[in-house]
C-alpha cells in the first residue's frame, strides 16, 4: 500500500507516518510545507526507510501537487495539512482560509483527476481520507455529545475553514464519486505535540516553573485523545470505512481545562519534584479566548461498532506517557521553545481610530 500524507511533519501528521511506516508496512510519501509547527525531527526514526520519502511542498500549490501524484502513484491520500491553532486563526485569518480551504480545493482536484485516470482494482481501491476536527460542531452545552449528524456551527476563523474543507470533501464525493472519507477528531495530546497547545505548553512551563495560563474560569470541557489511538483509528477508517461516511473519534475522556492542568502540576510534581513548592501555585487565570467554546464531546459508537476501534489509552495513563516524553526528550522541544517561548496568542486589539 502507497499513501500519500499531507502534513506529515506536524503533530497528528507525524504520529501517522511513523505508525503507517513502522508498525503497517505502508510505504509513505510525506508531503510537507514546513511551516513553523512542523517538525522534521519528529520522524528521524523513520528518516532513513526505504518505505518513506519526503517532498517540501506547499498543498495549494496545484503543479507540484499533480506532479507528486503522477511519480508516487498513491492508493491512498490522508490529508492532514491544515493551519491548525484557534488562537493565530484569530489574529491572521487568512492564512487559514488559503491553506485549509483553497488547499483542500486543491488536493481534491489533483486526487480526482488522478482517480478518474485510474482503471481497475487500482480505482476500486484508492481512498481519499480528510481529517478534520470536533471544533466544526460549535459548542454543546451541559449535555449531550457530537455525532455524525450533528448540525455545523463553527465558531473560530480556525472551524470555519476546517468546516469549509469538510464540505468540499463531501461535495467532492457526492458530485464527482470521488472516494472521499471523513474523520472529525477530539482534542489530540501525546509526544512531539507542539508547545503552544494547552497540553505541552503546561507541562513545559511546569518544568521550568514558569505560570500556568488558564483561559477564563478554567471550566470549559474537552474530550482528549491520545494520539496514537486516534492515528490507529485514521488507518481502520481509510482501510476499512464506506467512502461518503463521516467518523468521530473520540478518547471518552471529558475533563475541564482547570482539571487538565491541575493533573498536569501533579504528574510533574510526581516526577521532577520541585524545591519551590506543588505547580499548583503557578495557575494563573488570565481572560478569555473570544468566541471560546464551552465545551466539547464526542460520540464514537460509529466507529466502534462498525469497525471495532476503541481507545487504549484513558486520560491519567495517556498523560502520565506524554509527560515523561517530555521530560526525556529536550532535544525536540528546546529548539522549539527559542521560537515560541508561551507568548499569549489570540488578543483582539481595538483598531485605531481614523483621525479627523
Amino acid at each position: 500500500m502507497r499513501v500519500l500524507v499531507t502534513g506529515g511533519c506536524g503533530f497528528i501528521g507525524s504520529a501517522v507516518c511513523r505508525h503507517l511506516v513502522d508498525v503497517a508496512g505502508v510505504e509513505v510519501l510525506n508531503v510537507d510545507k514546513l511551516t513553523y509547527a512542523a517538525s522534521p525531527t519528529s520522524l528521524e526514526s523513520i528518516r532513513q526507510s526505504p518505505s518513506y520519502s519526503f517532498l517540501q511542498a506547499d498543498i495549494c500549490d496545484r503543479e507540484t501537487i499533480r506532479n507528486a501524484f503522477d511519480k508516487f502513484r498513491p492508493d491512498a491520500v490522508m490529508h492532514l495539512a491544515a493551519e491548525s491553532h484557534v488562537d493565530r486563526s484569530i489574529n491572521g485569518a487568512g492564512e487559514f482560509v488559503q491553506t485549509n480551504v483553497f488547499g483542500t480545493f486543491v488536493m481534491l482536484e489533483e486526487a480526482l483527476a488522478y482517480w478518474r485516470e485510474l482503471v481497475g482494482e487500482a480505482k476500486d481501491r484508492f481512498r481519499f481520507l480528510h481529517i478534520s476536527t470536533d471544533e466544526v460542531y460549535g459548542s454543546l452545552g451541559e449535555e449531550g455529545l457530537f455525532s455524525e449528524t450533528t448540525p455545523y456551527d463553527p465558531s473560530s476563523p480556525y472551524s470555519a475553514s476546517k468546516a469549509a474543507s469538510d464540505h468540499l470533501a463531501m461535495a467532492w464525493h457526492r458530485t464527482y464519486g470521488l472516494p472521499v472519507l471523513i474523520s472529525n477528531c477530539s482534542n489530540n495530546y501525546g509526544p512531539f505535540h507542539f508547545p503552544e497547545k494547552l497540553i505541552p505548553l503546561c507541562i513545559l512551563n511546569a518544568m521550568q516553573m514558569r505560570p500556568l495560563p488558564v483561559y477564563g474560569k478554567g471550566d470549559n470541557v474537552r474530550d482528549w485523545l491520545y494520539v496514537e489511538d486516534h492515528v490507529r483509528a485514521l488507518l481502520l477508517i481509510l482501510v476499512q470505512g464506506r467512502p461518503g461516511e463521516t467518523y468521530n473519534v473520540g478518547g471518552r475522556n471529558e475533563r475541564t481545562n482547570i482539571e487538565v492542568v491541575e493533573a498536569i502540576c501533579d504528574a510533574v510534581d510526581g516526577l521532577t519534584p520541585s524545591n519551590h513548592g506543588p505547580r499548583r501555585s503557578l495557575i494563573r487565570f488570565v481572560a478569555d479566548r473570544p468566541g471560546h467554546d464551552h465545551r466539547y464531546a464526542i460520540d464514537p459508537t460509529k466507529l466502534e461498532r462498525e469497525l471495532g476501534w476503541r481507545a487504549q489509552e484513558n486520560f491519567e495513563s495517556g498523560l502520565k506517557k506524554t509527560v515523561r516524553w517530555y521530560l526525556d526528550n529536550p532535544q525536540w522541544w528546546e529548539p522549539l521553545r527559542l521560537n515560541y517561548d508561551g507568548t499569549r496568542l489570540g488578543v483582539i486589539k481595538d483598531r485605531p481610530t481614523a483621525s479627523a
